[in-house]
C-alpha cells in the first residue's frame, strides 16, 4: 500500500523527534551509521517517497522532500544527510530510467523492500570533479565488468545497493559517462580509507576500491550528462541546502531556548542577547526562504527537464548551493556566540558543537570555490531577461 503524500513530513519529525534524537549523539561520538534512525524510516515507508504512486511509492515533490530532511537533520545532521543522498539517488532512475523494463521493476522492488540507494561519483584522479571518470564499464555477453577506486562513499558498507558513475567505454572520453546500478552481491568493497572527521560523522564515507559484474540491464539508459544536469545537481543542491536548514534551525532554536532561560532568571528585563537571537532569526527567515523558494521553483517547472540543463538554473542552483552552505555555518555559529560557554560545551541541553561540526562541511561538498569559478565562467555570456 503506498504512503500518502501528506503524511511524509509528519512521520519523517516523528522519526526525527522520537528516535534520531535519542541517537545523535552516540551517532556521532562513535562516527557510525544512524541504525536506529534508518530501522524506522524503513518501517515508515519513507525511503520510496521519490518512487511515482503507481510503482508503490509516493510521488514526493521537491518540497515535500527538502522539508523531509529538514526535519531529520533537525536532530541529527548525518540522518538527514544520508537521507537526501538516498532521494537524490532515486530521483536519478525515476527521472531517467523508467524507459527501461529493468528499472520500472526495480523501482517497484525499492517501494516493497524499501531498498536505501548510495552513490559512488567520486574517484581517485579526477580532482573532485563528479564530471569526469577514469573508470569504465566493459560489456561481455550480456553482463558488465566495472572496478572503481572511488576517494568517499558515504554509508557504502550500510546500502543496499549503490550507483556509480563511470565512462561509457574503454575508449570513451572522461565526461562521456553513465550510470550503473550496483546490486547487493555484485559488488564488494575494500576500504581503502578512514573516516574520522569533524562532522558528518554518521555518514560513514571512507574511500573504496569496488569490484564489480552483474547484468547489463544495469546500465542506466542515457547520457549521465543529462541525469546529472536535469537531476542529480538540482536534487543535491536543493536537498542539501534543506539538510543545512535543519542544522541551523536546530541551532537558533537552543539560542532561543537559552535566551528564554535567562529571562526567566531576570523577569522584566530583556536579555541583552535577544537583540543577537533576532539578528540570527532573519538570518535564518532568509536561509529557509532561499530553500523553500529554490523547491517551489523546481516543483513548478511540471518535469519540464530541458529547462534544467539552461544556464539560468545552473547559476540559480549553484548560488543556492554557495549561499545555503555559508549562511548555515554562519547562523551556528551566531548560536554560539548568543550560548556561550554552554553551548561550547558537549554536556548541556544548549550545546551546538555537533550541529557546528556538521555545518563547516556544507562549503566543502563540491567546494565553493570550485563552483564560484563555474558560475564567474557562466556569467560571462548568461544574459538574465
Amino acid at each position: 500500500m503506498s504512503l500518502a503524500r501528506g503524511e511524509l513530513v509528519a512521520r519523517t519529525r516523528a522519526i526525527a523527534t522520537e528516535v534520531a534524537a535519542q541517537h545523535a549523539s552516540d551517532v556521532d561520538a562513535q562516527a557510525r551509521f544512524p541504525h536506529e534512525a534508518f530501522r524506522a524510516v524503513r518501517e515508515s515507508k519513507l525511503l520510496s517517497a521519490v518512487v511515482p504512486v503507481e510503482l508503490g511509492g509516493a510521488s514526493a515533490g521537491m518540497l515535500e522532500l527538502a522539508a523531509m530532511c529538514t526535519a531529520l537533520a533537525q536532530e541529527c545532521g548525518s540522518s538527514g544527510l544520508i537521507l537526501a543522498m538516498h532521494h537524490i539517488q532515486v530521483a536519478c532512475l525515476v527521472r531517467h530510467a523508467r524507459s527501461s523494463a529493468f528499472f520500472t521493476t526495480y523501482l517497484r522492488e525499492i517501494a516493497a523492500r524499501q531498498l536505501l540507494l548510495a552513490s559512488v561519483t567520486s574517484e581517485v584522479g579526477t580532482g573532485g570533479d563528479m564530471r569526469s571518470s577514469v573508470c569504465a564499464v566493459r560489456r561481455e555477453d550480456g553482463r558488465f565488468l566495472l572496478d572503481k577506486d572511488a576517494t568517499t562513499v558515504s554509508y557504502g558498507e550500510f546500502a543496499d545497493d549503490l550507483l556509480v558513475t563511470c565512462r561509457r567505454a574503454a575508449d570513451a572520453p572522461p565526461n562521456d559517462q553513465v550510470l550503473v546500478l550496483l546490486r547487493k552481491g555484485d559488488y564488494a568493497l575494500q576500504r581503502t580509507g578512514n573516516w574520522d572527521t569533524l562532522g558528518m560523522r554518521g555518514t560513514c564515507s571512507p574511500s573504496y576500491r569496488v569490484t564489480s559484474s552483474g547484468p547489463a540491464d544495469q546500465v542506466v539508459p542515457g547520457a549521465f550528462a543529462d541525469s546529472s544536469a536535469q537531476t542529480m545537481v538540482p536534487y543535491s543542491h536543493i536537498l542539501w541546502s534543506a539538510v543545512w536548514l535543519g542544522m541551523a534551525t536546530a541551532a537558533v532554536a537552543r539560542a532561543g531556548a537559552f535566551v528564554r532561560a535567562e529571562a526567566r532568571r531576570k523577569p522584566g528585563a530583556v536579555p541583552a542577547t535577544a537583540t543577537r537571537l533576532a539578528e540570527v532569526s532573519v538570518q535564518l527567515q532568509s536561509l529557509r526562504q532561499n530553500v523553500t523558494g529554490a523547491a517551489a521553483d523546481f516543483d513548478a517547472l511540471d518535469d519540464r527537464l530541458d529547462e534544467l540543463s539552461s544556464l539560468g538554473w545552473a547559476l540559480k542552483l549553484n548560488h543556492l548551493k554557495v549561499a545555503a552552505s555559508e549562511a548555515a555555518a554562519r547562523i551556528v555559529h551566531g548560536a554560539l556566540q548568543i550560548i556561550g560557554i554552554s553551548g561550547y560545551r558537549n554536556d548541556t541541553e544548549f550545546s551546538v558543537g555537533r550541529h557546528y561540526r556538521d555545518a563547516l562541511s556544507a562549503s566543502l561538498m563540491i567546494g565553493n570555490d570550485r563552483i564560484a569559478s563555474k558560475s564567474a565562467s557562466m556569467l560571462l555570456v548568461f544574459k538574465d531577461e
